[in-house]
């Protein structure tokens, strides 16, 4: 059964409302993936705060025509499904790559990040970032360092002057 205008109006909508909340979206092409395999990529996604969806062509044109940058969505060719994700950059985009290995048929076509296109190159790198989580680990870690470092040169002067007076205790006893 069609669609009426309404109900198109509304499809488009929600659409254009997930596309601003999210902090990245990546276009893919699931031709020939399986249903098994695209519903576990959705719960695997769910579980990352991402979420997977499959539009049209034209809604999408319609639901990006806002973004900067050269319109990517002409390229695509039949549904096009989308992965947003809503709380890191980077999270959908590595959960769609990684499935994107396993399958063939599942290729990665785009995406936008911070309001414009970018490329699927740019997809790939983006896939490679570790979590903002892992980032933050690293920076503690980048910054207790020298810390840690300076506290054990310190530490260790006032070690052997203890070292030193023990010994000097021991040879007089």
């Amino acid at each position: 059964m069609a669609k009426t205008k309404e109900q198109k109006k509304k499809i488009l909508d929600v659409l254009k409302d997930k596309i601003a909340k999210s902090k990245s979206v990546v276009f893919s092409s699931d031709n020939g993936a399986t249903v098994q395999s695209v519903e576990s990529l959705r719960k695997e996604l769910r579980d990352n705060g991402a979420e997977y969806l499959v539009t049209k062509k034209t809604l999408l044109k319609l639901a990006t025509k806002d973004v900067e940058g050269e319109n990517q969505v002409e390229d695509l060719s039949g549904s096009v499904g989308l992965t947003l994700s809503y709380e890191d950059e980077a999270t959908g985009a590595n959960v769609v790559n990684k499935f994107a290995k396993k399958q063939e048929s599942f290729e990665l076509s785009g995406g936008i990040l911070e309001g414009g296109f970018i490329l699927p190159e740019k997809i790939k790198v983006l896939a490679t970032l570790p979590s903002r989580e892992q980032l933050l680990a690293k920076l503690v870690g980048s910054i207790q360092s020298p810390i840690t470092g300076m506290v054990r040169v310190l530490s260790g002067n006032t070690r052997d002057l203890v070292g030193v007076l023990n010994a000097i205790k021991e040879k007089k006893s």
